[in-house]
């Protein structure tokens, strides 16, 4: 049996499952991994915690007035923004859900994965070469004959690639 304030909680994670990232509007926070925690503080005011995709993303601040925003409107007046930055966003927080909806929207989602095991920070090493990276299929006629463009696409968590066989220009969300 759930309590009230699991039922609470259920309620607010279901809130802002509906908040779109600002920047690519077709998911949510939640389904990007930006959304990390919803809890109550000792004070019971509901604490929201958030990992921006890099540190220096400019759409954080939209991003937590949305939340502010989309929990006032359902009554959760009582709440508080946290940003953390460690552990680091991964894109292997993308929900395979977020992976398909990048996709259909013309935006070629990241490829395998960064190796965060069950969403833990763990040791990498550093590599001073660049790596060997497949390059992304286009989404919108599949060919994986692409070529890179630019390093940064219509935002800096993007590259700008364009198909060799249909000629389009797409951004592909980079692996982090």
């Amino acid at each position: 049996m759930t309590t009230t304030a699991e039922a609470s909680l259920e309620r607010v994670w279901e809130v802002l499952d509906a908040v779109p990232d600002p920047e690519i509007p077709v998911v949510s926070l939640r389904e990007l991994g930006i959304l990390r925690d919803v809890r109550r503080a000792a004070d019971d005011t509901l604490e929201i915690v958030i990992t921006p995709t890099y540190s220096g993303c400019p759409a954080m601040y939209q991003i937590a007035e949305d939340i502010g925003a989309a929990l006032n409107e359902a009554g959760f007046e009582n709440h508080r923004i946290e940003t953390v930055l460690a552990p680091a966003w991964t894109t292997d927080w993308m929900t395979d859900a977020a992976r398909d909806k990048l996709r259909q929207y013309g935006i070629a989602p990241p490829m395998g994965n960064c190796g965060s095991a069950e969403h833990a920070p763990q040791e990498r090493p550093i590599r001073f070469v660049p790596r060997v990276v497949d390059k992304p299929a286009c989404p919108r006629c599949g060919s994986s004959h692409t070529e890179r463009l630019a390093q940064f696409g219509s935002t800096a968590c993007k590259a700008l690639y364009r198909c060799m066989d249909c000629r389009e220009p797409f951004d592909y969300f980079k692996p982090y």
